[in-house]
């Protein structure tokens, strides 16, 4: 019989506060992610525009856009800040609702994700990320494949993600929870 394998670390808000700025990470049920280097210029470019497109629909609206970095504490229960263990940056989050907001970021599910994929993270966004969001309620998760040229949308039907609709990156799509917002994709995928 083996000796008992220690335990990897449990970390919450508390601790993740803590780590120096030049060290992003995300938790994700304690387990801390590292975050990929800056994310390439196509990436950068791609999220710019969908922000862009949202910023400009929402304008005067409830809902409000944010672009990574910007922490999402997702809490399980009524624990306190430093308690929580799922603190995540996707490259977007809508929020409508005002209460959720405050200096720290967003405390509760947004309505709305978008996650550009990059190689290194594409795993834990299609797998993770995805069980995640649909765990704490988040009504709307897109996975924009820049490369491959197609979106993937997550639609909570009675508090599960379904079968996901995807779409080739051409005309627009309109967001499902969030009206009022239609995504141009020959605005978001020009290279100039």
């Amino acid at each position: 019989m083996g000796l008992p394998q220690p335990q990897a670390p449990h970390y919450r808000y508390a601790d993740y506060r803590r780590w120096p700025d030049d060290a992003r990470y995300e938790l994700i049920d304690g387990v801390a992610y590292a975050m990929t280097p800056a994310p390439s210029r196509r990436h950068q470019e791609v999220t710019l525009e969908l922000a862009r497109q949202i910023a400009d629909a929402l304008d005067g609206a409830p809902c409000r856009p944010y672009i990574a970095p910007f922490d999402v504490r997702l809490p399980r229960a009524q624990e306190g800040d430093d308690d929580i263990d799922t603190v995540v940056q996707p490259d977007i989050s809508v929020v409508c609702d005002k209460t959720k907001l405050d200096e720290q970021g967003c405390r509760g599910a947004p309505d709305w994700i978008i996650e550009v994929l990059s190689p290194a993270s594409a795993s834990r966004d299609h797998i993770v990320k995805r069980a995640l969001y649909e765990r704490v309620g988040v009504r709307e998760y897109w996975l924009v494949h820049p490369v491959d040229h197609i979106v993937t949308i997550y639609l909570l039907v009675n508090g599960a993600y379904g079968k996901p609709e995807v779409q080739a990156l051409h005309g627009t799509t309109a967001a499902h929870s969030v009206p009022g917002v239609v995504i141009d994709w020959a605005r978001v995928m020009r290279e100039d």
